[in-house]
This record gives structure tokens, sequence and C-alpha cells, in this order.
């Protein structure tokens, strides 16, 4: 059992594009989708797939390189975390990076990148910050 389970996907994803792998398999959770959908969507990702072979199904989330092979994601960073939740409403969610990164948010009308909360006025808890 992970503590942090959302910290666990994300590591395995660092470790994935580090590594060079075409793609990487955790154990599957509704909140992990959600979060590779958003990465997904912002072109960090390039699919990801529920896998139900054997006793426990798992998410396997295939990477994105560039024509270079070099990854997409050059980092990808835990922002709130179990001991330490870290909550901004929309008018504190700025853009990083001059636009480029971006943070993936659970908020009440479910998870979403920041440029999306902001477009709809409402915030939430910080799960991560990617670029």
């Amino acid at each position: 059992m992970h503590s942090d389970p959302i910290a666990d996907l994300l590591t395995r994803i660092r470790n994935g594009v580090n590594a060079r792998m075409p793609f990487v398999d955790c154990p599957y959770s509704r909140i992990k989708v959600e979060v590779v959908k958003a990465l997904e969507a912002e072109g960090f990702l390039k699919s990801h797939e529920v896998i139900t072979e054997g006793k426990f199904p798992s998410l396997r989330v295939h990477l994105k390189y560039d024509s270079r092979r070099k990854p997409v994601i050059n980092s990808l960073k835990r922002v709130s975390k179990p001991g330490l939740r870290v909550y901004r409403g929309s008018e504190e969610l700025r853009p990083l990076r001059s636009g480029l990164a971006t943070r993936v948010l659970t908020t009440s009308q479910g998870v979403m990148t920041d440029r999306e909360a902001r477009r709809r006025h409402i915030g939430g808890e910080i799960l991560c910050e990617v670029y």
C-alpha cells in the first residue's frame, strides 16, 4: 500500500522518461487516470490504456518523445503532499514559465489543468507541476 499513490505515478513517469522507456505501468485508480488524461491533453504524454489482465487492473502510460528521442517532459514535480496540502484560488493561479508549464489541479468539478481552472474561475488543490 502506498501512502501517496499520485507521487508514485509521477515517480514512475519520471523514471520511465529518464530511462527512455516507451511506456510505464502502475496500479490503476480513477484519480491517476484523470491526472494522466490532463497531461495527455496538454501534450506531455502520448496515450494511456487500462490493462485488466491478471488479478488487479493496471494503468499503462505511453510516454512521448520528440523527433530526436528527447523527452517532452523536462520536469515533473509533486506539489500538494499528504502532509501539506496546497490549495489556490483561481485568481492565484498565475501562468508558470511564461505559460509553458502546466499545473494539474483537483477541483470541485474534477481534475483539470490550471488553464482550464482559470477559464472556469475555480480553484482547487494543486497536485503537480510539469514542463
